[in-house]
């Protein structure tokens, strides 16, 4: 074995050093290829290189996108006979969500909405237009067919002072930043019988109104001394999520609460309706509009008199808005 091992060398390095010869000859003669060059081209040429893919990755369970809008108007006004004010107004608009699927077992849902606004009138005073902060969440777990084990979550306040103007008075201070706040912890059912359509009953939920400002206390419902109040009752949110067509979408989510500790059958309401038209890439006009109904919440009328009134808000705006990840509104 040995011996055929020194031949086989032997030969190799004979092959070699010919080649090389070889090779050093052509160079001179014209750049020909060795005869050891073609041998070790011929022998490589056989051998199959194996491929090395790394595996594709397995598509994530987590989807998000945001949404962003931004409307402003300016006015400017000189030796204007009717009269008026120089102002400038902007309405700020961001809907983020996150959202974890498995298959159709599964789902974890979670949206925050911020918006802010503002109309600064040169001649007369800064005032706060719109205000929001508002976080939702929900966890559910298939059941049977269409219906899901849920827990569903919310919170939401305002971040600045906001001020009711009375004629030939000086501004009344009716909310700050936890004056008030919502907590809100439901557990129950979910029904999904289409796509865009959700409707949830928590038989069991749980609110926490927070108000912060003693002076604030009794317009939410508060005792003066009561920074905090629980309330425990049943509550149903619809919530409906539909893009009509690549132009036009509407949002709406309605969500009705009966407080078993206070009286049952005045129902707490509070509907948010959405409405987008896409101009183009990056313009739209929208329409925002909310409406509560709390028989805890005084309002004064134009007399100063204090009672539970609708409250309702409309906001339409013509601006900027872009989106960012896979984001439905």
């Amino acid at each position: 074995m040995i011996k055929k091992f020194c031949v086989f060398a032997f030969l190799l390095l004979t092959i070699s050093g010919y080649s090389q010869e070889k090779a050093a000859g052509d160079l001179k003669e014209g750049m020909k290829m060795g005869v050891g060059h073609e041998m070790s081209l011929i022998i490589a040429s056989k051998v199959e290189i194996p491929q090395f893919a790394p595996p594709e990755p397995e598509p994530s369970k987590w989807t998000g996108g945001t949404l962003l809008q931004l409307g402003f108007s300016q006015l400017a006004l000189s030796n204007w006979a009717s009269g008026g004010y120089d102002n400038i107004a902007l309405n700020a608009h961001i809907n983020m969500y996150r959202n974890y699927e498995v298959l159709d077992d599964m789902y974890w849902e979670n949206r925050l909405q911020v918006a802010y606004g503002f109309i600064q009138s040169f001649g007369d005073r800064y005032k706060k237009s719109d205000d929001k902060f508002i976080f939702d969440s929900k966890l559910g777990y298939k059941a049977i067919n269409n219906f899901y084990a849920a827990a569903t979550f919310n919170f939401r306040t305002q971040m600045t002072n906001g001020f009711s103007y009375p004629a030939n008075k000086e501004p009344v201070l009716v909310s700050s930043p936890f004056a008030p706040a919502y907590f809100s912890l439901g557990i129950g059912m979910d029904y999904k019988p289409v796509k865009p359509l959700s409707i949830n009953f928590s038989p069991l939920t749980g609110n926490l109104v927070i108000v912060e400002k003693q002076e604030l206390r009794t317009k939410y419902g508060n005792k003066i001394d009561q920074a905090a109040k629980i309330e425990l009752g049943a509550q149903l949110k619809v919530d409906y999520k539909h893009k009509i067509n690549p132009k036009l979408t509407i949002n709406s989510t309605l969500n009705l609460f009966s407080d078993y500790l206070g009286i049952p059958t005045n129902i707490k309401v509070y509907w948010d309706l959405f409405i987008d038209s896409k101009i183009n890439k990056y313009f739209s006009a929208s329409l925002r509009t909310n409406l509560i109904y709390d028989d805890e919440i005084l309002i004064a009328d134009t007399d100063g008199n204090l009672a539970p009134r609708i409250q309702f808000k409309e906001i339409l705006s013509i601006g900027f808005s872009y989106t960012i990840g896979d984001f439905k509104k």
